[in-house]
């Protein structure tokens, strides 16, 4: 903008200098031409007068450079000439100058030279004795008279042409200053030309309004990004073109990364989440959903188009970790085998017993014994629903069941007592230690651990084997734990020997009676009390658990 005032200044004053010098040179020329004829005139009178005075001798004396004198006859005839021969002359009575002097007494004119390139004056007076005298001047043209003073003119013009630059340069600036002084983020509060006052109301208005709306849409992003961060589900925006213009992060840690992804092609995320195919599908059908395994995680995703009118502007991606869901599903379809299968294999033994004593196959003395196969499987039956009921409770919750102040050494010496005959029966000794330890929690619940944990001590021990119960209070904590000199369990089975039915030796399990369910059940009940479990041990030496039991005030947190 500053160049083009500039440019804009400079170029009107050339033009007014040029004009400016044509005007005084116009003005300038039309002076001295008046100037020459006044004083041609004059010299014409003065010389008449000589003529008069002294007839042809005053030309004797004449020095006439500056001028040309001729002296015509009434006929024309040239009497003298001071630059000729007038012999040699022509009839001059057929000149302007000499017919308008012998018709009014005086005559003048001018005659141009184009070869010359100059002007000549013509001043005639007629005598009393009717010749007439003559005086020409040569008057130079324009150019001539530029040329004649053409150094004069050249430094008035690189004069001129100096301060219009530098008058130029400084105006188009303080012209420019004012504007690039202007406050743009206050356009109503600067001070500068009037006839800009109407485009910086303008610009204040607009201003204000996109404040506005700046704001709206930076309040509507704020509760966006609040209800995403919040959000369990991952979610991934992407428009038209597959690019991802929004990511929570929840979908973040799906992904298992914490990249910034905005700006990046759905390419850039897991291929096994298989999104390319969704992409297609959805574009086809109007929505589409899977399920991807990512980093051991089960994810189900849902994709579905963001219309704008009739055209779809992007896709909205929704993530639902399933894990535990497809994990508990998976659970609850081997749970539901494994009870089948556990209780088919008791209901065939005892149809079959029932079935032979009722077709009269056994023999009178036989038949008690086929009453105590029956009996027998029939309590394994009762004690494997029994702990089935005991696993559904605490699935669904025991908040119907009250908590209570517990000495857990006091219990574990009831539980200890109850299993004395089955240890001394297969040659198992227990033994308690520890102190008194009160807890807050559910009596049935914590007799079901230490039963279990005991009963499963004795049950996997060898013969003459020992099982040590000890219980001690460390203060934020009471530790509850079961040692024995038994099978031991394998480091590769130690993770899963708390799961519904699993089994390292399912022979070895079938003859000392065990459903299965009993780690479960107290894994169960130990994480409704908040406790911590650690298992340790080493196969053919023996088995120790520990339950970490906070005291009541963390318990209440449940």
């Amino acid at each position: 903008m500053t160049k083009r005032i500039f440019r804009s200044i400079f170029t009107v004053a050339m033009l007014v200098l040029i004009s400016s010098l044509v005007i005084i040179f116009g003005i300038l020329y039309g002076y001295y031409s008046d100037l020459q004829k006044t004083q041609l005139k004059s010299q014409t009178e003065l010389a008449a007068k000589g003529v008069e005075a002294a007839g042809e001798k005053y030309f004797d004396a004449l020095d006439a450079e500056s001028f040309r004198i001729t002296w015509i006859k009434d006929d024309g005839t040239v009497l003298f000439d001071s630059e000729g021969t007038p012999s040699e002359m022509e009839n001059h009575l057929e000149r302007a100058e000499i017919k308008q002097a012998l018709a009014t007494g005086y005559g003048e004119s001018s005659r141009y030279s184009t070869t010359q390139m100059e002007r000549v004056l013509y001043s005639a007076k007629r005598l009393s004795d009717g010749t007439v005298i003559r005086l020409s001047v040569t008057q130079l043209t324009v150019l001539n008279l530029i040329m004649s003073i053409l150094q004069p003119i050249l430094i008035i013009v690189f004069v001129a042409v100096v301060l219009s630059i530098s008058l130029a340069s400084g105006v188009s600036k303080k012209i420019v200053e004012p504007l690039n002084r202007l406050d743009l983020d206050a356009p109503a509060a600067n001070k500068g030309y009037e006839e800009i006052m109407p485009l910086l109301r303008r610009l204040s208005n607009q201003q204000s309004q996109l404040t506005r709306q700046s704001a709206e849409l930076r309040r509507k992003q704020d509760e966006f990004d609040t209800a995403t961060k919040c959000m369990n589900e991952g979610l991934v925006l992407i428009n038209e073109t597959g690019e991802i213009v929004s990511v929570n992060r929840a979908a973040l840690r799906c992904f298992g990364t914490d990249t910034e992804l905005v700006g990046k092609n759905i390419s850039a995320l897991p291929p096994e989440a298989g999104l390319d195919k969704l992409l297609e599908k959805v574009k086809q059908d109007g929505n589409a959903e899977g399920k991807a395994e990512i980093h051991n995680l089960v994810y189900e995703l849902s994709l579905s188009p963001v219309r704008s009118g009739d055209v779809d502007a992007g896709y909205a991606l929704l993530i639902h970790d399933i894990t535990e869901k497809d994990k508990a599903e998976q659970m609850r379809r081997e749970f539901t085998a494994n009870v089948s299968h556990e209780l088919k294999t008791p209901l065939h033994s005892i149809s079959g017993c029932a079935e032979l004593i009722a077709g009269g196959m056994v023999k009178p003395e036989d038949i008690k014994d086929f009453a105590s196969q029956i009996y027998s499987e029939a309590g394994r039956m009762i004690r494997l629903v029994d702990d089935i009921i005991k696993l559904s409770r605490l699935d669904e919750g025991v908040n119907t069941m009250q908590k209570t102040d517990v000495d857990l050494y006091a219990l574990a010496s009831d539980v200890v007592e109850s299993l004395k005959n089955e240890a001394k029966a297969v040659n198992v000794k227990l033994s308690l230690t520890g102190e008194s330890s009160v807890i807050s929690g559910i009596p049935q619940l914590l007799s079901g651990i230490i039963f279990n944990l005991c009963d499963n001590a004795i049950k996997y021990n060898r013969k003459n084997g020992s099982v040590s119960i000890n219980v001690k209070d460390s203060g934020n904590e009471t530790v509850l734990t079961v040692s024995d000199t038994g099978i031991g369990i394998p480091a590769e089975h130690q993770e899963r020997v708390f799961e519904r039915f699993y089994r390292i030796d399912k022979s070895h399990s079938k003859e000392v009676g065990g459903t299965g369910l009993g780690l479960s059940i107290v894994k169960h009940s130990a994480k409704f009390h908040n406790a911590r479990i650690e298992l340790h041990s080493a196969v053919n030496i023996g088995t120790t658990i520990k339950v970490h039991f906070p005291k009541a005030a963390d318990q209440d947190k449940t």
